[in-house]
């Protein structure tokens, strides 16, 4: 101790370091239960925190120059909802409640790496001078507003407060996707047992073996949760109370029980305050309380779908050796590990590179571990550091490690814990990161179809009647997709003894989904393929057909003709029958009334149906899809706003009336052009241009649109669809052979190759116009000087 005092006297005084740590909880059945919100809550674990670093807590508080809430559950995500309220600036609501006047709020992004990121960001703040005394917290009340919600005597957790709050947003980009939405996999239990799946796989273990390690790697956790006062049970479990379902235990899905994954219904806060070494001197805080961070990593993966081996997360690992290796110690030099332990893949994760195994000695938790001690949301790492510095602490000038995770084995965040001084050291965490950025990902496949093999699996409440199942598996040409699992014979063989994974199943895409079945006949039994054709009548189309010339109308005056789910599987029937019919040449489509084309897309409808009816080949039928072999016309009369310009870029022709608008105002409601106009308009227009419109949502009238080459013609006012039948009928007049030859060669030319490459390659599309009937008739015609007679073959 005295060695560690004397050294304190020689480290550079902006050298950040922890001064206190404390952690506050309450359980429904404890006798002094008194419900306490979030920010209450919160405050009694900052008020132990101030009291950890042993001087005068009211001193202490008037120092504090930053105050930093870890984000809650209740605003984790745009979904998030506060039922009993919250106060609308928690850090200084707690800072009220605690003597804190801190002249900068921040509240961090959602995460279970941000606690330990905080210690690493502030840390660097503290160190370079823009700071010198933080205060970190978080806190979960989940058990109590579940409980409150069904009470009468329902408490109200509302508060103004006000001031200044750097709010830094969900920062939950890239940790799910629409397609895993849509496919049913949005919950962490849902993605992990993906990622759990995978690993046994990987291991060739049985589902009996590997439930069995499961429960080994946890049982251990639980004996350290039942000696922890904050724990939310006391309770010691065996390896097969844990890995066993039972009516107490039941399988949430494969290959969790209840017991192997989070807890998050807790009361549970902690905080952690950080000084300079000089503000601490100021305050007069022994240097016995003082805890130094030697070595911190900050690393993260790539979206979940496109990592290339599901069953590992190699930046958790290269966190742990980054942050070891700053440290200048390894694996074997520390004597205490809080692991992060939502799931146990999260655990065996890291585990697996360092070699330790669940009887280590050392325990693989401090707390108890998220199951049992409890995982009170994005804040459970700050009771594993509270947990940490107490140990280093106890034992002077050993070491302690905290290893965060964050989202889906996402990202990863390490400290490493020392009462012996160190000076702050730089992170190295972006040089690493660009080494694990450089592995290829594995591309993906939003639409499969076909035959595929399993990659991993999931299903949800395995043993009711209500089970779901979700597939990840891999295409002919090694594409990675996500989907339903459809049909009691394979969600048998994913709940059952058999290993699924390297299964051959079968693919099929809708607007909606993906599904994949056993066999083919069962997929086209239950999912056969739209035979394409007219219907009698359409809700929101009207549909007319003049010899060969199909002619397509959005009927929606009322909304300016926005797109909405059902507009959108119309259209796409639609054309889908326009291109399979061999006697229709032509199509134009426009919208009714005079005031629109179309505005977009209906964001009521589509919120109503969840916003991911999306067909397969795009907007309205035609933005996604990969090829349009005949002409389409779009008479623009009025408003193409959005959407609306993204179906008219994706048309051949683009035709306007003089009244007629074009703009992308996406980014003014929060969205972006992604239905083709991020990658059509800046390949049509000025490059200066399109930015200017897709940046700012400006808007080009007719007139402008045709100067930059937008629309190739410009009709007067009232006249759009005369003018468009006009090209229509021009297009009628050439050969349909050699028109479809020409907008398939256009639309492949590679436009990166220079002209005469391109010219080249080009001329492949001889070979099928020497063939074709068309070619005969058109040089028979010309010579006999009279109209040609197209067959279009």
């Amino acid at each position: 101790m005295d060695d560690n005092i004397v050294a304190a006297g020689d480290i550079d005084p902006t050298t950040p370091i922890i001064v206190g740590v404390g952690q506050a909880s309450e359980r429904l059945d404890d006798p002094d239960y008194q419900r306490l919100g979030e920010a209450d809550l919160a405050a009694n674990s900052v008020r132990a925190a101030f009291a950890d670093a042993g001087i005068d807590p009211t001193t202490l508080a008037e120092a504090i120059d930053v105050a930093v809430a870890v984000r809650s559950f209740e605003r984790s995500s745009p979904m998030s909802k506060s039922p009993l309220g919250r106060p609308d600036n928690t850090p200084r609501a707690v800072a009220q409640r605690t003597g804190m006047a801190p002249r900068r709020a921040v509240e961090e992004v959602t995460g279970g790496q941000s606690p330990q990121h905080l210690v690493t960001e502030f840390g660097s703040e503290i160190a370079a001078g823009r700071t010198d005394a933080v205060v970190l917290f978080g806190a979960e009340v989940m058990s109590t507003v579940r409980a409150a919600r069904k009470s009468d005597d329902r408490p109200d957790y509302s508060e103004t407060v006000g001031g200044q709050l750097e709010d830094r947003g969900f920062g939950i980009a890239g940790l799910t996707s629409a397609d895993e939405v849509r496919h049913g996999v949005m919950t962490p239990v849902a993605q992990y047992s993906l990622l759990e799946n995978a690993r046994r796989h990987r291991l060739g273990r049985s589902r009996a073996e590997y439930a069995a390690q499961m429960g080994t790697l946890f049982a251990p956790m639980s004996q350290i949760a039942s000696t922890n006062p904050h724990s939310s049970t006391s309770r010691v479990y065996s390896p097969a109370d844990l890995a066993v379902p039972s009516e107490n235990n039941r399988r949430v899905c494969v290959p969790y029980t209840r017991r192997l994954i989070s807890r998050d219904q807790v009361n549970q806060a902690a905080a952690v305050v950080m000084m300079s070494v000089g503000a601490a001197r100021r305050a007069g805080i022994d240097p016995s309380r003082w805890v130094f961070v030697h070595g911190h990593a900050d690393l993260r993966e790539p979206p979940m779908m496109q990592r290339p081996d599901l069953s590992r997360a190699p930046s958790a690992v290269a966190a742990v050796h980054t942050a070891l290796e700053m440290a200048g110690i390894g694996m074997s030099d520390v004597a205490a590990l809080d692991l992060y332990s939502c799931f146990p893949i999260a655990v065996s994760n890291v585990a697996d590179a360092f070699g330790l195994e669940p009887d280590d000695p050392r325990g693989l938790t401090a707390t108890g571990g998220l199951p049992y001690f409890g995982g009170p949301g994005n804040n459970y790492s700050m009771h594993g550091i509270a947990e940490i510095v107490d140990r280093a602490r106890r034992t002077p000038g050993s070491f302690g490690l905290v290893g965060a995770n964050g989202g889906i084995l996402s990202k990863y965040s390490v400290g490493v814990y020392s009462t012996t001084p160190a000076p702050w050291r730089v992170s190295t965490s972006d040089a690493v990161q660009r080494e694990l950025d450089a592995v290829p990902t594995v591309p993906l496949t939003r639409y499969a179809d076909g035959r595929a093999v399993i990659e991993s699996f999931t299903v949800l409440n395995p043993d009711r009647e209500d089970r779901a199942g979700s597939v990840i598996g891999r295409l002919h040409d090694g594409t990675r997709f996500i989907a339903t699992a459809d049909g009691d014979d394979l969600l048998d063989l994913l709940c059952g003894n058999e290993d699924p994974v390297g299964r051959t199943v079968y693919a099929r895409s809708s607007a909606d989904r993906n599904v994949v079945a056993s066999t083919r006949a069962e997929l086209d039994e239950r999912h056969p393929r739209p035979t394409p054709g007219f219907a009698d009548e359409y809700e929101h189309l009207i549909v007319e057909r003049d010899g060969h010339v199909l002619e397509v109308t959005i009927n929606r005056p009322d909304s300016r003709n926005a797109i909405s789910p059902q507009t959108n599987a119309e259209l796409d029937a639609v054309f889908e029958a326009y291109f399979a019919d061999p006697d229709l040449w032509v199509a134009i489509l426009t919208g009714a009334g005079e005031k629109a084309f179309s505005s977009g897309n209906d964001l009521a409808a589509s919120a109503g149906s969840g916003g991911l009816s999306m067909p397969e080949n795009g907007f309205a039928g035609l933005t996604a899809r990969r090829r349009l072999p005949k002409p389409v016309i779009a008479a623009v009369n009025g408003f193409a706003l959005g959407g609306g310009l993204e179906i008219a870029l994706a048309c051949h022709v683009i035709v306007a009336d003089e009244s007629a608008t074009f703009g992308l105002p996406e980014v003014k409601v929060g969205l972006v052009a992604a239905a083709g106009g991020l990658v059509r308009l800046p390949r049509v227009l000025p490059p200066a241009l399109a930015r200017d419109m897709i940046l700012t949502g400006r808007r080009l009238d007719a007139k402008e649109a045709h100067s930059h080459g937008l629309v190739s013609r410009v009709a007067a006012r009232g006249e759009v669809m005369t003018a468009a039948r006009g090209v229509a009928q021009e297009v009628l007049a050439a050969s349909p052979a050699a028109v479809r030859a020409s907008i398939s060669t256009m639309a492949s030319t590679d436009a990166t190759a220079d002209t005469v490459t391109a010219v080249r390659d080009s001329l492949a599309v001889l070979d099928e116009i020497l063939v074709s009937q068309d070619t005969t008739e058109g040089i028979m015609a010309f010579v006999q000087k009279r109209p040609p007679q197209w067959t279009g073959r």
